[in-house]
């Protein structure tokens, strides 16, 4: 089976590569819980900027939260209300949007979602997203706000307040919305999930199903239902249904992998399986002691599960950044196992970083065409970058493009080999990732070239909102002061990029550092 890869790739700045203006222009740097859900959790959104100058983002950012704490405790009439305020009173940001048009659609406010999505100005930025979205949360039958408030409450007292039970048995008196409403059946299902009654769970969501089959979020409930039967192993058949389906973003990624663990975790016999695949829950979540702590009573007497265990092992030090155990762990999965995927493709990034280019190549050359989402292709091309192998980078980036639409890195570093189609790709990039922060980077140094400042100041907002603490979100803050003539104002920026990352080579060169 294919393993789909996170991106582990560490973007390295050198001065002859990096943004700088000059008479040629801008130059681009090449930069369990053991509750079955996944898709309820509170999501922590960026700090937003509101038109009223008198509200600060911290303010801004507080009242999500309060209205999000309103949420969990039922108050669903008032978090309503204050949600509606937030969309309606940020600062125009696309991006802001397409994060509260899945945010709300997720906690089953259709209104505000579709309200969110019709203020998003950029159709080529949000149409995948949107089209997502919709297929993933949005039920099939009309539901007035009323009955929306109503099946919010019910879900809130289920997910938050330990009352499934008592919700559930509410809803199910509510004869005239469930005959309607597909959506009022998926809630009744995951109630009764949650109380443990799977019979009535199973019904209640091949009701919901069966009058909306696209509704992507049924079937994967429905899997993770069906891990919990009588026979299992349906779960398994259920999960690949939903999962074959065509996502055109990688927002619901996470979605996907979890839910694959937990049905794994649920369905197989084997004792040790069941503890590496709860294990791979944990990792999928960024839980990571979680996941070594179940590792650590994985390891069994049969090398066929220990490779895997091992690997996984790899990838979690890995992604703590304890290198040196990756490393010996990734190696034992290799002893085991020489085609051994993960255990590959870490030891290929230790090398990477370490500079041993070769041994990287040899690594990552030996497991490509293997895994769904392109990443050993991805950091193979980019080590050629590194080399300065322009064609072949080119070349590995093509292929991947003609067999996948989803790979936003692919479309990012051809916009950066390609400059006549950079614009192109960078919004294709972003369209498929919306939280990818190098390519909202990119739009704006692109925005800068053409002298286009209302724009790139736009992009940067966004690059702001994904994280205040980038050293080039305040370079490029910098350039368009700079435009402005609001050369004090540009070098306060310089220097605080510098204050960020003191061996940023494009803001010493502003500063003639």
């Amino acid at each position: 089976m294919k393993r789909k890869f996170l991106y582990i790739i560490i973007l390295t700045f050198f001065a002859s590569d990096a943004f700088a203006i000059d008479m040629k222009g801008i130059a681009p740097v090449n930069p369990i819980d053991m509750g079955t859900n996944n898709y309820g959790k509170e999501l922590v959104m960026p700090s937003f900027e509101l038109k009223r100058a008198t509200l600060s983002k911290n303010a801004i950012k507080n009242q999500y939260s309060i209205a999000m704490s309103k949420y969990t405790k039922s108050n669903v009439k008032s978090a309503y209300a204050d949600f509606r305020l937030i969309i309606d009173s940020v600062a125009p940001n696309d991006y802001v949007y397409m994060r509260l048009t899945k945010d709300m659609a997720s906690i089953g406010f259709f209104n505000l979602a579709e309200l969110a999505m019709s203020k998003i100005q950029d159709d080529s930025l949000a149409s995948s997203l949107e089209d997502d979205i919709k297929n993933y949360y949005f039920p099939s039958a009309f539901l007035t706000q009323k009955d929306q408030l109503y099946l919010s409450e019910l879900y809130s007292n289920m997910q938050y307040n330990d009352q499934s039970r008592e919700a559930t048995s509410e809803l199910s008196k509510q004869v005239s919305l469930l005959a309607d409403s597909d959506y009022a059946n998926y809630i009744a299902a995951y109630g009764s999930m949650k109380s443990g009654d799977i019979v009535k769970a199973k019904f209640y969501i091949n009701q919901a199903i069966s009058k909306n089959p696209k509704n992507l979020n049924y079937k994967r409930l429905k899997s993770e239902i069906l891990s919990q039967s009588d026979n299992p192993k349906e779960a398994q058949n259920s999960f690949n249904e939903f999962a074959s389906a065509n996502f055109k973003t990688v927002l619901f990624d996470d979605e996907i992998n979890s839910t694959k663990e937990y049905v794994l975790y649920k369905s197989v016999k084997n004792d040790y399986l069941k503890k590496y695949h709860l294990a791979y829950y944990y990792y999928d979540n960024k839980e990571y002691n979680k996941a070594i702590g179940v590792l650590q009573t994985s390891i069994s007497g049969k090398k066929s599960i220990n490779k895997d265990v091992y690997a996984l092992y790899a990838k979690v030090y890995y992604d703590m950044k304890e290198y040196e155990k990756a490393q010996n762990y990734a190696q034992m999965a290799l002893d085991i196992d020489k085609s051994n995927i993960d255990a590959r493709f870490v030891l290929g990034n230790i090398a990477s970083r370490n500079k041993d280019y070769s041994t990287a190549i040899k690594h990552f050359k030996k497991i490509t065409g293997k895994s769904s989402d392109f990443a050993p292709e991805i950091a193979l091309a980019q080590l050629y970058l590194t080399q300065k192998d322009i064609q072949k980078a080119k070349e590995i980036y093509s292929k991947i493009l003609k067999v996948s639409s989803k790979s936003f890195m692919a479309y990012y570093q051809m916009a950066l080999l390609e400059p006549d189609r950079e614009f192109e790709y960078l919004k294709k990039a972003i369209s498929i990732n919306p939280d990818f922060v190098d390519a909202w980077i990119d739009l704006a140094r692109v925005a800068i070239k053409k002298d286009n400042l209302d724009n790139a100041i736009t992009y940067l907002k966004t690059v702001k909102f994904l994280g205040e603490t980038d050293c080039r979100y305040y370079y490029y803050l910098g350039l368009v002061l700079k435009h402005k003539g609001l050369t004090a104002e540009a070098k306060e920026n310089f220097e605080y990029s510098l204050k960020l990352n003191p061996e940023f080579e494009l803001s010493k060169k502003e500063l003639n550092i």
